[in-house]
Protein backbone atom coordinates (compact mmCIF):
# COMPACT_ATOMS: atom_id res chain seq x y z
CA UNK A 1 0.00 0.00 0.00
CA UNK A 2 1.55 3.49 -1.19
CA UNK A 3 0.69 6.67 0.84
CA UNK A 4 1.59 10.33 -0.15
CA UNK A 5 1.39 13.11 1.97
CA UNK A 6 1.53 16.61 0.96
CA UNK A 7 1.46 20.10 2.13
CA UNK A 8 -0.19 21.75 -1.48
CA UNK A 9 -0.56 25.19 0.42
CA UNK A 10 -3.52 25.88 -2.05
CA UNK A 11 -5.55 22.65 -3.40
CA UNK A 12 -6.29 25.35 -6.73
CA UNK A 13 -3.49 26.79 -7.25
CA UNK A 14 -1.36 23.42 -7.32
CA UNK A 15 -4.34 22.21 -10.04
CA UNK A 16 -3.39 24.81 -12.18
CA UNK A 17 0.06 22.90 -12.10
CA UNK A 18 -1.01 19.74 -13.18
CA UNK A 19 -1.89 18.06 -9.79
CA UNK A 20 -4.86 15.80 -11.33
CA UNK A 21 -2.03 14.38 -13.85
CA UNK A 22 0.10 14.11 -11.21
CA UNK A 23 -1.88 11.76 -9.17
CA UNK A 24 -2.72 10.07 -11.64
CA UNK A 25 0.37 9.16 -12.55
CA UNK A 26 2.07 8.55 -9.34
CA UNK A 27 -1.42 6.39 -8.79
CA UNK A 28 -0.91 6.25 -4.74
CA UNK A 29 -3.69 3.90 -3.15
CA UNK A 30 -4.26 6.99 -0.64
CA UNK A 31 -3.33 10.81 -0.98
CA UNK A 32 -3.54 12.58 1.88
CA UNK A 33 -3.34 16.77 1.32
CA UNK A 34 -2.72 19.61 4.03
CA UNK A 35 -3.73 23.25 3.36
CA UNK A 36 -6.21 22.99 0.68
CA UNK A 37 -7.82 26.36 1.59
CA UNK A 38 -10.99 25.45 -0.20
CA UNK A 39 -14.45 24.15 0.46
CA UNK A 40 -14.96 21.25 -1.81
CA UNK A 41 -17.94 23.07 -3.17
CA UNK A 42 -15.65 26.06 -4.51
CA UNK A 43 -13.90 22.92 -6.62
CA UNK A 44 -14.50 21.64 -10.57
CA UNK A 45 -15.08 18.45 -11.42
CA UNK A 46 -11.94 17.54 -12.55
CA UNK A 47 -10.83 18.28 -8.95
CA UNK A 48 -13.81 16.17 -7.21
CA UNK A 49 -13.98 13.22 -10.07
CA UNK A 50 -9.99 12.20 -10.36
CA UNK A 51 -11.00 8.80 -11.91
CA UNK A 52 -10.23 6.00 -9.95
CA UNK A 53 -10.76 7.71 -6.44
CA UNK A 54 -13.55 8.89 -3.83
CA UNK A 55 -12.82 12.07 -2.54
CA UNK A 56 -12.98 13.17 0.92
CA UNK A 57 -12.80 17.19 2.12
CA UNK A 58 -12.26 18.83 5.43
CA UNK A 59 -12.70 22.36 5.66
CA UNK A 60 -12.76 24.97 8.35
CA UNK A 61 -15.24 27.30 9.28
CA UNK A 62 -13.31 30.15 7.88
CA UNK A 63 -13.26 30.39 4.43
CA UNK A 64 -9.45 30.48 2.16
CA UNK A 65 -8.00 28.82 5.21
CA UNK A 66 -6.13 25.59 6.50
CA UNK A 67 -7.83 22.03 5.43
CA UNK A 68 -7.35 18.84 4.79
CA UNK A 69 -8.55 15.90 1.79
CA UNK A 70 -8.19 12.26 1.26
CA UNK A 71 -7.86 11.15 -2.58
CA UNK A 72 -8.57 6.91 -2.00
CA UNK A 73 -8.74 4.09 -3.95
CA UNK A 74 -10.26 1.88 -1.65
CA UNK A 75 -13.26 3.11 0.29
CA UNK A 76 -12.74 3.20 4.10
CA UNK A 77 -14.90 1.34 6.82
CA UNK A 78 -15.40 4.91 8.25
CA UNK A 79 -14.41 8.32 7.98
CA UNK A 80 -14.35 10.96 10.88
CA UNK A 81 -13.67 14.56 11.03
CA UNK A 82 -12.31 15.88 13.64
CA UNK A 83 -11.51 14.25 16.63
CA UNK A 84 -14.40 15.26 18.85
CA UNK A 85 -12.71 16.00 21.91
CA UNK A 86 -12.62 19.98 22.16
CA UNK A 87 -14.77 21.48 19.45
CA UNK A 88 -11.68 24.18 18.90
CA UNK A 89 -9.77 21.45 17.80
CA UNK A 90 -12.13 20.95 15.13
CA UNK A 91 -13.20 24.05 13.46
CA UNK A 92 -10.31 24.56 11.25
CA UNK A 93 -10.43 21.64 8.89
CA UNK A 94 -7.13 20.07 10.45
CA UNK A 95 -8.24 16.27 10.37
CA UNK A 96 -9.46 13.21 8.69
CA UNK A 97 -9.45 9.72 10.21
CA UNK A 98 -9.80 7.13 7.92
CA UNK A 99 -10.56 3.44 8.93
CA UNK A 100 -9.04 0.40 6.84
CA UNK A 101 -8.97 -3.37 8.47
CA UNK A 102 -5.17 -3.65 9.03
CA UNK A 103 -4.81 0.60 10.58
CA UNK A 104 -7.07 4.22 10.76
CA UNK A 105 -4.46 6.17 8.90
CA UNK A 106 -4.94 9.85 10.67
CA UNK A 107 -4.18 13.30 7.82
CA UNK A 108 -3.37 15.87 9.94
CA UNK A 109 -2.58 19.67 9.26
CA UNK A 110 -1.15 20.43 12.91
CA UNK A 111 -1.18 24.05 13.19
CA UNK A 112 1.65 26.79 12.88
CA UNK A 113 2.49 28.88 16.23
CA UNK A 114 4.57 31.47 15.12
CA UNK A 115 1.56 33.89 14.92
CA UNK A 116 1.60 34.85 19.20
CA UNK A 117 1.57 33.07 22.17
CA UNK A 118 -2.29 32.33 21.97
CA UNK A 119 -1.18 30.66 18.78
CA UNK A 120 1.49 28.77 20.33
CA UNK A 121 -0.50 27.31 23.01
CA UNK A 122 -3.56 26.15 20.83
CA UNK A 123 -0.53 24.18 19.05
CA UNK A 124 0.52 22.25 22.29
CA UNK A 125 -3.00 21.95 22.75
CA UNK A 126 -3.87 20.69 19.45
CA UNK A 127 -0.89 18.27 19.94
CA UNK A 128 -1.79 16.99 23.46
CA UNK A 129 -5.65 16.16 21.63
CA UNK A 130 -4.01 14.27 18.90
CA UNK A 131 -2.07 11.82 21.53
CA UNK A 132 -4.95 11.46 23.64
CA UNK A 133 -7.16 10.59 20.27
CA UNK A 134 -4.25 8.47 19.06
CA UNK A 135 -4.16 6.23 22.29
CA UNK A 136 -7.85 5.72 22.71
CA UNK A 137 -7.36 3.81 19.71
CA UNK A 138 -4.26 2.44 20.61
CA UNK A 139 -6.63 1.22 23.38
CA UNK A 140 -8.83 -0.32 21.59
CA UNK A 141 -5.96 -2.52 19.82
CA UNK A 142 -5.86 -0.39 16.65
CA UNK A 143 -2.65 0.17 14.59
CA UNK A 144 -2.21 3.66 13.33
CA UNK A 145 -0.50 6.09 10.85
CA UNK A 146 -0.21 9.14 11.40
CA UNK A 147 1.12 11.57 8.60
CA UNK A 148 0.95 15.01 7.58
CA UNK A 149 2.49 18.28 8.40
CA UNK A 150 3.18 18.49 11.60
CA UNK A 151 4.56 22.29 11.70
CA UNK A 152 7.97 21.09 13.78
CA UNK A 153 11.28 19.60 13.45
CA UNK A 154 12.34 17.38 15.45
CA UNK A 155 15.81 17.84 15.96
CA UNK A 156 19.21 19.69 14.74
CA UNK A 157 19.40 17.26 11.57
CA UNK A 158 15.97 17.78 10.74
CA UNK A 159 16.72 21.69 9.66
CA UNK A 160 19.20 23.77 7.68
CA UNK A 161 19.99 26.25 10.48
CA UNK A 162 19.23 24.80 13.69
CA UNK A 163 21.27 27.49 16.19
CA UNK A 164 19.41 30.67 14.02
CA UNK A 165 15.91 29.46 14.59
CA UNK A 166 16.11 28.20 18.39
CA UNK A 167 13.52 31.17 19.73
CA UNK A 168 11.31 29.90 15.89
CA UNK A 169 8.35 28.72 16.75
CA UNK A 170 8.68 25.36 14.61
CA UNK A 171 11.91 24.78 16.40
CA UNK A 172 11.39 25.99 19.75
CA UNK A 173 12.21 23.88 22.70
CA UNK A 174 8.89 23.35 24.06
CA UNK A 175 7.43 22.03 20.69
CA UNK A 176 10.43 19.51 20.11
CA UNK A 177 9.98 18.31 23.62
CA UNK A 178 6.47 17.38 22.75
CA UNK A 179 7.83 15.70 19.90
CA UNK A 180 10.25 13.57 22.34
CA UNK A 181 7.18 12.81 24.16
CA UNK A 182 4.70 11.40 21.07
CA UNK A 183 8.06 8.89 20.71
CA UNK A 184 8.55 8.31 24.13
CA UNK A 185 4.89 6.96 23.67
CA UNK A 186 5.62 4.78 20.87
CA UNK A 187 5.04 6.54 17.93
CA UNK A 188 7.82 5.93 15.00
CA UNK A 189 9.10 8.51 12.59
CA UNK A 190 9.28 5.89 9.60
CA UNK A 191 12.23 8.23 7.66
CA UNK A 192 14.01 8.89 10.31
CA UNK A 193 13.80 5.05 11.75
CA UNK A 194 15.04 4.01 7.94
CA UNK A 195 17.57 6.30 7.52
CA UNK A 196 18.83 7.56 11.16
CA UNK A 197 21.80 9.44 9.46
CA UNK A 198 20.20 11.09 6.57
CA UNK A 199 21.04 15.19 6.63
CA UNK A 200 19.85 17.73 4.49
CA UNK A 201 16.74 15.84 4.04
CA UNK A 202 13.76 18.77 4.47
CA UNK A 203 9.89 19.18 3.47
CA UNK A 204 9.46 22.70 3.72
CA UNK A 205 11.31 25.66 1.99
CA UNK A 206 10.43 29.24 2.61
CA UNK A 207 9.53 30.89 -0.83
CA UNK A 208 9.92 34.23 0.49
CA UNK A 209 13.66 33.88 0.55
CA UNK A 210 13.85 31.18 -2.59
CA UNK A 211 15.78 28.84 -0.05
CA UNK A 212 14.57 25.88 -2.07
CA UNK A 213 17.32 26.20 -4.39
CA UNK A 214 20.09 26.26 -1.99
CA UNK A 215 18.17 23.23 0.17
CA UNK A 216 17.92 25.75 3.30
CA UNK A 217 15.02 24.01 4.53
CA UNK A 218 13.04 22.25 7.63
CA UNK A 219 11.54 18.73 7.50
CA UNK A 220 8.18 19.81 8.85
CA UNK A 221 6.37 16.73 7.49
CA UNK A 222 5.98 13.33 8.48
CA UNK A 223 4.45 9.69 8.11
CA UNK A 224 4.41 8.18 12.09
CA UNK A 225 3.26 5.08 12.73
CA UNK A 226 2.82 2.40 16.09
CA UNK A 227 5.10 -0.32 16.35
CA UNK A 228 2.89 -2.87 15.42
CA UNK A 229 2.65 -0.99 12.25
CA UNK A 230 6.41 -0.22 11.51
CA UNK A 231 6.98 -4.46 10.76
CA UNK A 232 4.98 -3.39 8.03
CA UNK A 233 6.90 -0.64 6.35
CA UNK A 234 8.72 -0.97 3.18
CA UNK A 235 10.06 2.34 2.37
CA UNK A 236 9.62 5.88 3.80
CA UNK A 237 10.82 8.85 1.39
CA UNK A 238 10.60 12.03 0.05
CA UNK A 239 9.53 13.32 -3.26
CA UNK A 240 11.94 16.52 -3.16
CA UNK A 241 11.64 16.72 -7.14
CA UNK A 242 7.72 17.57 -7.16
CA UNK A 243 7.20 21.31 -7.35
CA UNK A 244 4.13 23.34 -7.04
CA UNK A 245 4.57 24.02 -3.31
CA UNK A 246 7.04 25.25 -0.30
CA UNK A 247 6.54 21.40 0.78
CA UNK A 248 7.37 18.86 -1.11
CA UNK A 249 5.33 15.24 -0.81
CA UNK A 250 6.56 12.30 1.26
CA UNK A 251 5.40 8.96 0.71
CA UNK A 252 5.67 5.33 2.32
CA UNK A 253 5.21 1.80 1.07
CA UNK A 254 2.99 -0.25 3.31
CA UNK A 255 3.34 -4.66 2.69
CA UNK A 256 -0.24 -5.19 3.24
Amino acid sequence: MRIISWNVNGIRAVQKKGFADWLLKQSPDVLCLQETKADEDQLDMELRCIPGYRSYWCSGMKKGYSGTANFAKAEPKGVEFGFGIKPEFDREGRIIVMDYPEFMLLNIYFPNGQKDDERLKYKLGFYDATLSFCEARRREGRELLICGDYNTAHNEIDLARPKENEDVSGFLRIERDWMDKWEEHGYIDTFRKLHPDKAEAYTWWSMRTAARGRNVGWRLDYHYVTPGLFKKVKSSEMMSDVMGSDHCPIVIELDL
